[in-house]
This record gives C-alpha cells, structure tokens and sequence, in this order.
C-alpha cells in the first residue's frame, strides 16, 4: 500500500516526530476509508470532486475547520507523495482551498495565576515532582510532547538548560532559569528516586508512580487537578501554559525572533500571533493613562 512508503518517506526524509507520524497516517487512512466506501479502490484515479466530498462528509459529521484543515494537510502531502513518485499525473488537492478557521481568543494565565498555580503542590514526593513540570513548563514553554519525551541525560543542570527535539527532529537548547532549575533539582535528587525504585534502567525525566515515563493523559489530568486548586476559572492546558510563556516574554521586553527560536516554530508568523495579545495591552494601558486618550 502506497501509505506505508507515504509514512517511511515522512520519517527518513522529513524527520516528523512519531506523533505527527500517527496523524497523518490516521488522516489519510480515514480518507482511504471514506474511498473505499463509494467504491473507489484505485487511489491513482482520485479525482477533486472525492477530495471535496470528503471535506463535505468531514463537515457534516461535526469536525471543525482546524480539523477539516489538518486532514485536508495529509491528505494533500499524500497525494504530493504519489505525483512526485510518478505514481499520478496531478495532485488532485492542487486547487481545493483549506476551509477559514475563525481565529480562537489567546488563552494565556496572568502573572498572579501563574504564582498561585506555582505554589500549590505540597512537599510530597508527588507534589516535588509536579512542582517541577510545572516550573518547567512556564519556565521554557516547550511542547507537552517535548516534556514527555525527555530524558534525563537532556537536563544540563550545572549550564541551566534543557535540550528538546523539537519538531521534525530539529533539536534545541532551552534556558531553564533558577526557580525551574531549583525545582528540578529538588526532584531528581529526590522525588524521581522514590519513583523509579529499582527501575533505573528508565531513562525518562519524569515518571508516573510506576516508575514509568508520564503519559500524556496522566499530565493532562495532573494540570487539571492543580487548575482546579489553583482556582483557574478555565480548563487549565500544556496550551495555555505554553501560550503564557510566551505572552509573558513578549510584554517583558523579548523579541519576536528569539520567541520564535525557544518555541520551536518553524515559520515565525506562528509566534506573531501572540503579538495581538501584547497589542492590546498597549492600548488599554495607553486608554487608561493619556489624558487624550
């Protein structure tokens, strides 16, 4: 199947990460699916009218615009895939337009939020290690699937830094700052030994009770919790963590280029979009203290 050189092809000439991998096989299979529902069996005869179609039934079923999009994204870079393999003549998503996505307000903490939600795990031995992803998290603003992914041996602690692999496995190095770096400390010096037991073969910085790398779900669910203490009115996220990061930089002084550099993003316009919410608080500040205003 055509899918699995798709997928080898991502991994060795594009150095996407296993997560983005799992996506867009999941996308275009879904599409391979909806295929071979209306009885088409050969891809190479996709034509635009089943790309719309499928766009149409992803629409009707619920799925909204960023999703629409992200599925159309695979299932276009599939179909590029085959045309420059020799496999199809044209790529049949050339001239399909990506549904709008209405622009979602900024979610971010104030820096109050961010100081309560700091102080709120205890002295436990849980309570040292979640103190640590949590300082490392607004500390660096890297990915929830950056933390996860870490090792020990990527902490330099006597330099300050974390070393992240990044999206399509493009590495770089992020300052930790003290309070992180003193949480950190704290925990593998102590809560990570309690955890790991007699399991210290495990690589991962941060484990589970198990003495396992944390899974996804199980840090979701630890932000939740510590939200909900903290007081947090909306859901707390590793998004709204990472966006506070951020927005914090920006309103301390930081430019745009060097954000862009600690996040990770590959095009600079996806770390503009933060400038909106610095934008704003110019002007209110601007409104509340000219006398002209």
């Amino acid at each position: 199947m055509y899918i699995n050189d798709f997928i080898d092809y991502l991994q060795k000439e594009r150095k996407m990460s296993k997560n983005s991998l799992e996506a867009y096989k999941r996308d275009v299979q879904e599409f391979i699916g909806f295929e071979g529902s209306r009885g088409m069996t050969d891809l190479s005869e996709t034509s635009s009218t089943e790309i719309v179609a499928f766009l149409h039934e992803l629409k009707m079923s619920g799925k909204s615009a960023a999703t629409v999009n992200r599925k159309l994204a695979s299932v276009r870079a599939f179909f590029n895939f085959m045309m420059n393999s020799g496999l199809i003549g044209s790529n049949p998503t050339a001239d399909i337009k990506s549904p709008k996505i209405e622009r979602k307000e900024l979610e971010f903490l104030t820096l109050e939020e961010v100081d309560k939600l700091l102080e709120t795990p205890d002295e436990s031995i849980r309570g040292i290690r979640d103190k640590a992803i949590l300082e490392v998290l607004y500390a660096t603003g890297i990915r929830v699937s950056e933390l996860i992914e870490a090792d020990l041996e990527d902490i330099n602690m006597r330099m300050g830094f974390i070393t992240c692999a990044g999206e399509q496995s493009k590495a770089r190095i992020v300052p930790l700052g003290r309070p992180a770096r003193a949480a950190l400390e704290k925990y593998i010096f102590e809560g990570r030994k309690m955890l790991i037991k007699e399991n210290t073969e495990e690589k991962a910085l941060f484990v589970n009770y198990y003495g396992k790398r944390i899974t996804r779900q199980g840090l979701w669910k630890l932000l939740k919790e510590y939200g909900d203490k903290a007081g947090i009115e909306h859901r707390l996220t590793p998004n709204i963590i990472r966006n506070s990061f951020a927005v914090h930089m920006l309103q301390n002084g930081a430019d745009l280029k060097s954000l862009q550099e600690l996040m990770g993003h590959e095009d600079i316009t996806a770390t503009q979009a933060y400038l909106s919410v610095t934008k704003n608080r110019i002007k209110d500040v601007y409104d509340k203290t000219h006398p002209r205003a």
